[in-house]
Formats: structure tokens, sequence, C-alpha cells
């Protein structure tokens, strides 16, 4: 039942996303020669660019004319910003970047791969230099000088000055624009342009109001304007692969579907972790990180997990479940690097679940099938030592025939003893001489006349 709950859910979560993508494609094929206005507007990771990917198909399936990117980011990841620069490259559509608002850092390199930027009155672009995820500049210069190669070339793809493109990146690089805008960009800065300056020194063309001046400055005012946006799918799964969100899913998950393992019955924390898991892999799905088989890797996992609990295999089935479940998060990460990171940090919160959810479930469990439970107390017939070295010189009578064990009634209670050899019949008196550890030792009481 777990297994066909849990496949149902991802389905259930994956199909729509499809079907809204399909029906989204169909619409826009029918609407002839028109401008597409595609916003870039959030920060620049795989979502984005998978949404782009989306936006550039259905502007070509339009047969759109041309089509304005509407940026106001403050930039992002660089790996996806140089594969959205190479989708706007390569796309067989005239693009224009209009900046709305701010293009930053990745943001900057969007618009420099565009055939045309625009900027609106109070924008600015640039800032580019390499942060890392706190925000804190990165000082390596291996990394800053593929940056700086990547800036200068976009710069250079529609005749713009590169030194310009590399003084937005590296804060060593020193260029004099007096005669342009009134200033020089020294050394140890990082150079940020306002609209009216980078009109002043080509790497803007037009200073706009609106989306609609930049369409009627391009001479293509009398065409149809279609805006693609996110679709919700795309908007959810934007939320839903941030890291922070994406660990919690899956400590929730993990955690839940091991609870259930170990609980008899199916009920809420099962509940809860296939939903997590189902929103972790929905969110990876539509942004483009994952395909059916980090789905199919999942599936697979679980189920050796749950053979494993049932069928020993010394460990083999476990060990394999464990490495599906791994592959499959990793594979559904922006990078391996973050995958194992959010699984090592998700793997350590869900076992403190675990553990605080077992001890509060003592009497439950599978667990519980390999633990002891039984007391061998007084109350059962069983003797501790203490109390047998207390019956040192007690007497009794022998309940069986001693030969040399069996039973003797000693004061109130029933006790396995033992003879030094000889044999004592049934019913004879008895005096303990020795206990030592589960042996009671006795002898017959002779009555002398």
């Amino acid at each position: 039942m777990l297994i066909a709950v849990l496949t149902i859910s991802l389905t259930s979560v994956m199909l729509p996303a499809a079907l809204a993508s399909s029906e989204g494609t169909a619409a826009q094929g029918e609407a002839g020669t028109a401008v597409v206005v595609v916003p870039v507007k959030q920060t620049v990771e795989r979502g984005l660019e998978s949404f782009l990917e989306r936006a550039f198909k259905e502007a070509q399936e339009a047969k759109a004319e041309h089509i304005v990117l509407v940026v106001n980011t403050l930039g992002g990841r660089v790996d996806s910003a140089s594969e959205i620069g190479e989708l706007i490259r390569t796309s067989p559509i005239p693009t224009t970047a209009f900046v709305e608002g701010k293009a930053v850092s990745a943001g900057t390199y969007i618009a420099l791969n565009a055939n045309h930027i625009a900027m609106q009155p109070g924008s600015t672009i640039g800032a580019a230099a390499v942060v890392n995820g706190s925000g804190t500049l990165i000082e390596d210069p291996k990394t800053i000088s593929f940056w700086v190669g990547q800036m200068t070339e976009a710069a250079k793809l529609n005749g713009r000055d590169p030194n310009i493109a590399a003084a937005m990146v590296d804060k060593s690089v020193a260029v004099d624009m007096t005669e342009t805008i009134g200033r020089e960009k020294k050394a140890g800065d990082i150079l940020s342009l306002s609209a009216s300056e980078a009109e002043k020194v080509g790497y803007s063309e037009l200073t706009a109001n609106s989306v609609d001046d930049v369409v009627k400055w391009l001479g293509l005012d009398n065409r149809t304007v279609i805006e693609i946006k996110p679709s919700l799918a795309e908007e959810a799964a934007r939320f839903l692969i941030n890291p922070v969100v994406s660990t919690i899913l899956l400590i929730l998950g993990i955690a839940g579907v091991a609870i259930e393992l170990l609980v008899p019955g199916f009920g809420a924390p099962g509940i809860i972790g296939i939903l997590c898991f189902g929103l972790f892999f929905f969110g990876s799905y539509v942004s483009g990180l994952a395909g059916m088989e980090s789905m199919a890797l999942f599936i697979i996992g679980i189920i050796l997990m749950i053979i494993e609990v049932f069928v020993p295999s010394f460990g083999i089935l476990g060990l394999l479940g464990s490495a599906s479940l791994i592959a499959a998060v990793v594979m559904s990460a922006p990078d391996p690097k973050t995958g194992f990171i959010s699984l090592g940090v998700a793997v350590a919160a869900a076992a403190v679940i675990i553990a605080l959810f077992a001890r509060t479930n003592k009497g439950r469990g599978i667990w519980n099938k390999f633990i002891l439970r039984d007391k061998l107390g007084t109350e059962e017939g069983f003797l501790s030592a203490d109390v047998q070295n207390s019956l040192v010189g007690e007497h009794g009578i022998a309940l069986t025939t001693l030969r040399p064990s069996g039973t003797a009634q000693i004061g109130d209670k029933r006790v396995d003893v033992v003879t030094t050899g000889e044999f004592i019949d049934s019913g004879k008196p008895v005096v303990v001489t020795k206990a030592e550890g589960t042996w009671v030792v006795v002898k017959e009481v002779k009555h002398e006349n």
C-alpha cells in the first residue's frame, strides 16, 4: 500500500505540470507573428532557466518576430546564467533586454547576450562580481578569470566595450570614462552604470519608460504582444527548489517514511513523508532538475528498504536501497555538492526526529519484536541471586525426590535445589547449606532418637 500511494502521489503532482505546459504551448501556437514579452524577475537559478527554455520554445512555435526580456534581478547562479546566455545567443528570434529595475551580476550577463539593451530611467546594470551563497565576495583568481571571460565575450557579441564588462566583475580593473560619463572606475571598485551612463558608453541603446516604448522603438508596435508568465506549477517549483525548503521536505520525507516502516499501520507519518517526497521531486521535475529516472530510483530504493525490514539480507538490500535513495536525491539537486549537503543535513535531522518518536512510543513498532520484555521476577517463580543467598540456613521440605536435584519448599517459596550427591526422598526435611549463583544446595535433616 505504501508503494501504491507513493506512486500515485508522485504521478499526480507530475502530470498536471506536464499537461499545463502542453496546453500553454498549443494556445500560443495559434498566435501568428507577434512580439513575445518574457519577465526575468527572479533569482537566476535552475527554475528560471527551465521557464525561459519553455518561453523561447513557445515563442518559436508562435512564430514570434521578437522577444523582449523584462529584466529585474539581483543575479544568482553563474552556471544557470551561462545556460540562459547560450539560450539567448542561439535563439533564431532576435532578443531585447529591457532593464526595468536592476540587472545585477548574472542579470547583467543575461542582458549582455541580448541583441539590444534598453533601460528604464532609474535602473542600473553591472556589479557582476562573483559572490558565494552568503554574499561574500569570491577572491579566487580562477573563478574571477572565468567570469570575466564570460562577461567580456558577451559584451563583444554586439560591439560593447569588453573593458567595461571586465570592470563590472574584477575590482582590480580600472577604466577611464571621463570623456563619456565624467568619471573613471578606479581599481578596488566594482562598476555599476545607471541608465543614462549605460546609454552614453554604448551599453544601452534606449532609455524607455515601458515595454510599449521598447516595442515601438523596435518598429513592432503593430504586432500582437504576447506575455508569457511562469505558470502556477513553475512558481510553486521555484519555491520548492529553494535549498532551505527542499532540505525541510527531505527531513520530513525521510522521518515520515522511516517512522511509518517502524510503526504498524499506515497513518499520518507515512502520508506526510510521501507528500513531502512528492513535493520535493515535483519541484525538481518542473524546474528541469530531475527526470522520471530520479523518481524511479526513489521508488526502487523505498521498495528495497521495505524488503530489508521484513526479509533480512545481511544489509545488502538496505545498502542498495540507501544508494538508490541517495542517487535519486542527488540527481534532483541543482548540483551534486548541494544535493549531498541537503541530504546529509536531512538525514541527521530526521534521525533526531525518529529517535524522539521512538522514545515516546516505546510500546509500539517492529523493533519491539527484537526486545525481550518478559520479566523474570519473583511473581513468575524466579528468584534473584540476593534472594537465594538469604535462604542459607533455612529449613524446608523436599517436594520431589532429590536425585540429586529436585524441588523443595523453603518457607513460602518453591525452590529448585540440589544435594551434594545423596538422594533424599520426597517429604523429608531439608536445610539449605549453600547458595552459589543459581545453585541452592540442601541436605537432609535427620532427627536423632
